[in-house]
């Protein structure tokens, strides 16, 4: 699977999340199978304010099920957790511990992403490792509540200075409405996260954005 995640994670241009701030714990494997179905690229699972003991039982689960689809499955900020799980990496926001204790903590070639708001956090996550980076959130968002977005302005030298090396992903309030702004600004990648756990029908959610980015 090494070698695959690291393809797939450069390949990727639609990156899912498995929030349980938006979807109940017993619905999490139908969604996931919905998201993978819809054609995300990755899949991280993030559980904001639940026991870890919770989050790891659920991982184990999700591991499988992104693997049938060949979808690396990364595990939002809890380096142990994604090492338990067998998860293919962890996530990590700037408060989230080093880049380096991550890496060295889990298997070799596995993926550790980085949240990112400036040009500045993106190149230091590059500088440290990082296997890809989160940039934003470009618009204000209830998962990051409090936080002003950052707009457009910076992703298309976000993208020149970083994207040409590992996969930069657009976040942050991102969904079907605003997109073609989003891509318009020079997005390549992007994660939504409730424009795609709140539709009517996930997996043709995914389906629609995944041809619009390819388009």
């Amino acid at each position: 699977m090494n070698q695959l995640r690291q393809r797939r994670a450069r390949e990727a241009r639609l990156y899912g999340i498995v929030d349980l701030g938006y979807i109940a714990f017993d619905d999490c494997i139908g969604v996931t199978r919905s998201l993978l179905a819809g054609g995300v690229d990755i899949l991280q699972l993030r559980a904001k304010n639940h026991d870890e003991s919770e989050i790891c039982r659920l991982a184990r689960l999700l591991v499988p099920v992104c693997h049938d689809y060949g979808v690396p499955f990364v595990v939002n900020d809890f380096t142990h957790v994604a090492l338990e799980a067998g998860a293919d990496g962890v996530h990590l926001g700037q408060e989230d511990g080093d880049l380096a204790g991550a890496v060295a903590a889990l298997p070799e070639g596995a993926l550790v992403g980085r949240s990112t708001h400036s040009p500045a956090q993106a190149r230091a996550a590059l500088a440290e490792g990082a296997s890809y980076i989160g940039f934003g959130p470009l618009f204000p968002t209830p998962t990051k509540e409090g936080r002003p977005g950052i707009g457009l302005g910076d992703i298309a030298e976000v993208e020149k200075e970083v994207g040409a090396q590992i996969p930069v992903f657009c976040i942050g309030g991102i969904k079907p409405g605003n997109l073609d702004e989003v891509l318009a600004a020079g997005a390549r990648r992007v994660v939504i996260v409730s424009g795609l756990l709140q539709a009517p029908d996930v997996e043709e959610a995914c389906r629609e954005v995944r041809a619009r980015l390819e388009g």
